[in-house]
């Protein structure tokens, strides 16, 4: 067999790093805030040929085959309206989410992780309603027992967001890095300020 045959099949972790295309919904509207919907470009490239999405902007780079020549897709947008969900996942990411990425009970932003409100030896439940994000010292302080018997007050009630509200939420906390042919799409449908 010859030596150059390729025995890895699975994308390299930093796939996404390198020249990432923004998938917008068919409304052009991203189909996710935070994270934000990226794909890899090999992704936006077949997807383009699959005539499963739009091009609307390119990268400069440009990627050859025997054949062709293309520029690399910096945002698609797919021709198939994709409904947003309803009812918002509860994981750590998106209860982190809603309390943007602070403690509760103190506001610091490092050092995160959950709490149960009502303590689970107390019977508390692990919901929207019951778990907030806490810093390590809170959590620590506040271990086992309830808010009244460690004076500690939460910043604002535990309640399950809707998909909209956590859309919204997103919004604010951008990427690290954006391309300058993304920006249009991310927040023109943003309220304005008065």
């Amino acid at each position: 067999m010859d030596g150059n045959f390729r025995t890895e099949f699975v994308r390299e972790a930093g796939a996404l790093k390198q020249h990432p295309a923004l998938v917008l919904n068919a409304d052009y509207r991203p189909l996710s805030y935070y994270p934000l919907s990226l794909w890899p470009w090999q992704d936006a490239v077949k997807a383009a040929f699959l005539d499963r999405v739009d091009i609307v902007a390119e990268y400069d780079e440009v990627v050859r085959s025997p054949s062709l020549t293309l520029k690399i897709p910096s945002v698609v947008v797919l021709k198939d309206f994709v409904q947003p969900r309803k009812r918002v996942a509860f994981t750590r990411f998106n209860l982190f989410l809603r309390d943007e990425f602070r403690c509760q009970y103190c506001g610091t932003k490092s050092d995160l992780t959950f709490d149960h409100v009502i303590p689970r030896a107390a019977g508390g439940v692990t919901s929207w309603e019951n778990v907030v994000a806490a810093c390590s010292p809170c959590n620590l302080k506040k271990g086992s027992r309830s808010l009244r018997q460690t004076s500690m007050a939460l910043r604002k009630p535990p309640r399950q967001p809707s998909a909209p509200e956590l859309l919204n939420m997103g919004r604010r906390f951008p990427p690290n890095h954006l391309h300058e042919s993304w920006v249009d799409y991310l927040y023109w449908d943003a309220e304005l300020d008065a």
